[in-house]
């Protein structure tokens, strides 16, 4: 692993109107690091991915993407978030493009690459997420996981230098979610750096290096999957993981009781 983190953040704060959502979070990711961001609804999660790639501006800290702060005066927004892939709960693919049209767009629009590149590279990246044989559908022939897989092809088309999951799944009937799963579990294992909000626990458990509790805009506790689904060292962890983690019994059978 890289010895300067690929992601730091120090000290962030966001507000909308009177409410602070994120109330100081200082992070470092490592490079192919996967950290694993939980923690109730509302509580700052989507906010600070969105903080990372510039989407949403913060109203103070600093955020460095390896040696370039990020967030100083000037920045080249748009250089920033090709070394940053997102992959939203929504999609946000274009319904009037194919799905290998949604993957090249970036390449020729913004990398600059010329068809033939950018339709030998997109078809790469289908292949990777398992719909090459999808290249020519577009979106309203797509299943939900389908066109996630479709959005997460696209990011990676960027080659991107860390990866951000806002709750990708979260739109999903529950028969697709796997499929999505299964691509983030592949690119875990090829050494993608990656953030994912998530409430799906059996992929926290599995695949993260890290997970990272987060409520009321700040970091509760982070660690090994281990140490907070079997030995929390905060109650609120407890409690919120033994609520969320009741729907799978294996974890029920094993994650640590509530206490009180």
């Amino acid at each position: 692993m890289s010895k300067l983190p690929i992601v730091r953040i120090e000290n962030l704060h966001k507000k909308y109107g009177d409410t602070e959502v994120l109330k100081g979070i200082s992070l470092e990711v490592q490079e192919q690091e996967v950290v694993v961001i939980i923690g109730p609804s509302g509580t700052g999660k989507s906010t600070m991915l969105r903080c990372i790639n510039l989407l949403t501006i913060p109203d103070e800290g600093r955020i460095w993407l390896e040696d370039q702060e990020i967030t100083a005066p000037h920045t080249d927004v748009n250089k920033i978030r090709q070394r940053i892939g997102m992959v939203f709960q929504d999609f946000n693919l274009f319904n009037h493009l194919t799905a290998l049209g949604n993957v090249t767009i970036g390449l020729t629009k913004v990398l600059g690459m010329n068809k033939k590149e950018a339709h030998e590279k997109g078809m790469w990246e289908l292949e990777r997420v398992g719909l090459a044989d999808k290249a020519d559908l577009y979106p309203a022939q797509l299943s939900g996981g389908q066109k996630q897989r479709v959005a997460i092809a696209r990011a990676l088309g960027m080659d991107p230098h860390v990866m951000l999951f806002d709750e990708p799944t979260s739109a999903l009937d529950p028969e697709l979610i796997g499929e999505v799963l299964t691509v983030m579990q592949k690119l875990a294992r090829e050494g993608m750096t990656m953030l994912v909000v998530t409430h799906e626990m059996g992929f926290a458990r599995e695949v993260s290096d890290r997970i990272i509790f987060m409520e009321h805009g700040v970091i509760v506790e982070q660690g090994p999957p281990d140490q907070l689904f079997y030995a929390p060292k905060h109650n609120r962890t407890r409690e919120f993981l033994w609520k969320i983690t009741e729907l799978y019994g294996k974890d029920r059978d094993n994650a640590a009781p509530a206490s009180g």
